[in-house]
Parts: structure tokens; sequence; C-alpha cells
């Protein structure tokens, strides 16, 4: 049997994440009990203290154990902590050590959403992949710059320690470890079960690119500015390089420091947002929206759309657009 230390937190935390993995992972014992099979999860709420008021005192989650009575576990969840992460961490520091403990003597330990950050703080993700929120994804990479952050994928798996993308993307690393530790047949039971996607395996559909200006690099803010201003028009980067009077080389190497993104990779997304916003609230078909955002080549349009969000012009309207819908 497999024993889950769900964490719970001080501070702000994600009840969904708690309550959730806590039903799914019980259900799969029920299930196997109902077959006359011998369940496959103990399952504990581990705190620091025995409880945690959350919301303003509106809902409280009490621990069923403390973390230093857990000598030995197999799988430990962090949910996301929703304060402030540097407030959460020092909230929560004290999980850490124990944590590292864990993982050391042969615990998997998984992160969902924001509670990636605290999974950060303990140094396991130093050089590995990593999924959060998208929207949070700039302020992880400016925090701990020596991971892999993957911000289009809905979970990493990697050398025992899991992620996965924003919000209720934890259900598909739960559908996950359902299938590691149960088996792929109660893994889609579970998801017909609780009526969850088990092949989405990206976020890019819900992404929206706002650009990373966090930096204070103040040249390649006004580099941003000049794309996002001017993205109809066919833009350079020996263009931005002039206007800049930066060198080439030394403006894509600061931009890529400062954004994540290459020059062209920023015009791309940049544009891509506009048409994602016209497909959204407008009834234009796919070559005036693609004409309006400056594209001219129709291939290349659709297969940077679909890397971009990993959905055709046509399906990104479709899911999106009910009206848009009835053009086809």
């Amino acid at each position: 049997m497999k024993h889950i230390s769900i964490l719970i937190p001080q501070g702000t935390s994600s009840l969904s994440n708690i309550e959730g993995a806590y039903q799914i992972l019980n259900e799969v014992n029920n299930i196997l009990m109902d077959m006359d099979k011998p369940p496959v999860f103990e399952v504990q709420l581990v705190g620091i203290a025995p409880e945690a008021r959350q919301r303003n005192g509106l809902f409280t989650v009490r621990s069923g154990v403390l973390f230093n009575e857990v000598e030995e576990t197999d799988l430990i969840i962090i949910p996301a902590m929703q304060d402030n992460p540097l407030k959460a961490l020092d909230l929560n520091h004290d999980f850490i050590p124990w944590v590292i403990k864990q993982y050391q003597n042969g615990a998997e330990v998984a992160s969902f959403c924001v509670g990636a950050f605290f999974l950060a703080a303990t140094g396991l993700l130093k050089g590995k992949q990593c999924a959060t929120h998208w929207r949070l994804a700039g302020e992880f990479r400016q925090m701990y710059p020596d991971v892999n952050l993957v911000d289009d994928k809905i979970m990493t798996a990697e050398d025992g320690i899991y992620t996965s993308g924003g919000a209720y993307s934890y259900l598909n690393l739960v559908l996950y470890l359902v299938e590691k530790y149960a088996g792929r047949d109660m893994a889609i039971l579970i998801a017909k079960t609780f009526m969850i996607d088990i092949d989405r395996n990206t976020q890019s559909p819900f992404i929206i690119f706002k650009g990373q200006k966090t930096h204070d690099d103040e040249q390649i803010i006004r580099a941003q500015e000049y794309i996002e201003e001017n993205y109809q028009e066919k833009i350079t980067v020996d263009q931005l390089a002039d206007l800049l009077a930066l060198g080439r080389r030394n403006l894509e190497r600061r931009f890529k420091k400062a954004t994540s993104n290459t020059v062209i990779e920023y015009i791309q997304r940049v544009k891509i947002e506009a048409a994602k916003k016209r497909f959204e609230s407008s009834r234009k078909n796919i070559n005036e929206v693609m004409y309006e955002i400056g594209y001219s080549d129709t291939k290349a349009f659709r297969t940077i759309f679909r890397k971009v969000t990993g959905l055709s012009p046509v399906e990104y309207r479709n899911k999106y657009n009910k009206e848009g819908a009835l053009l086809n």
C-alpha cells in the first residue's frame, strides 16, 4: 500500500487541490474494495499545525497528523499555496527539511499549480522540468532561474518529482499517479467517473500572453512596447536594434534574458494573441484575421498558431466563439 501525504499548509491554499486529491485517491480504494481487492492508498492530511484556517476563517482544514509524526511516506502532494510565494514559504518553511529528507529516503513529490514555488524552494527542482500556472511563469523564472519551467505543459514527471500546470490541471496529474500506482484501467475508470479529460497534455489554449515586463532592462521594455504597438507591420531584429542603438547580438542576448523569448518568438506570440482575441470576439474568417495581424502566408500562420496555442485557428475559434463556429 502506498502512503500518500497531502500537505495542509498554513496560510491560504487550494481547497480543491486538497479535497479533490483526497477524494479521488480514496475513490480508487472504494472501487477496488467493491471488487474484493485490497486498497492501494493510505491517504493522510499532513500539517504543521492541527488545523489551517482558510479564506479569513470561512473554512478550516484539520490535519490528520503532524509532519514530524510521519517517519516514512511514499508520495508527498503539495497543493497550490495562494499567498505571496515568499509569505507562503515563510509560513510553511518547517515542511522543507522534512520534504527533502523524505525524498532522499525514496519518497516521490508532486506539486499542484503554484505549489511549484514551494517545491522549488526545497532545491529538488534544480535542473529539472517544472510546470505551474501560466500567469505566474515570469515570476517563477525570476525566482528560480535554475529550474526548467515549461509553461505550456499540463504536467511534468522527472526523477520521482511531478508538477502540474494551472488550476484544475492538477486533475491530470492525479490521473497520471493513479495510472502509475493502480494501472491504466483504473485511471480510465476514474477519468470517466470524475469526467476528467484524460488525454490533455498542454495548457497552451488557456494561456493569455501579456509579455514579461517585470525585469528592469528599460531598453528591452521599449522594444517590447514597440512590438506590441506595431505588430501588424513587418518588424525585424535589425530594425529593433537600430531603433535602440544596440548591436543585434547584444539585443538578442538581453531580450532572451529579460523575457525568456527570442525577439522573433515574442513578435509571433504578440501577433497570435491578437489573432486569438479576434477569433474569440468577431465573425471574421481565418484569412481576414491572418491579414489583419500581419501574416500573408496561410501555411506559416497556421503552423505558428498551432505551435503557440496547441490548436489550429479553426479549432481555437470553435472552442471560444459560438458564433464563429457557425461559420464552418
